[in-house]
């Protein structure tokens, strides 16, 4: 399950530093995953944001909640 988080925050965090990226430079046609919805019209880039923001969070909470996968001497 932790694999799992990691890797949909991951791909949050592409697809919403992807969009930034789009917006501002106009490169990465391919990741802009906001701009394909009709509701964030005017607000692509705070929703960008906020989607990249919530992947590295996902990230982290799958690190720090995940199994016991590490040792501990």
């Amino acid at each position: 399950m932790k694999k799992i988080f990691e890797v949909v925050g991951f791909l949050l965090m592409l697809w919403g530093v992807g969009g930034l990226i789009h917006e501002w430079f106009d490169w990465f046609k391919l990741w802009r995953v906001v701009d394909r919805l009709g509701w964030f019209e005017g607000y692509e880039i705070y929703a960008n944001i906020v989607l990249a923001v919530a992947g590295i969070a996902l990230m982290v909470a799958s690190e720090r909640l995940g199994g016991g996968s590490s040792k501990r001497d």
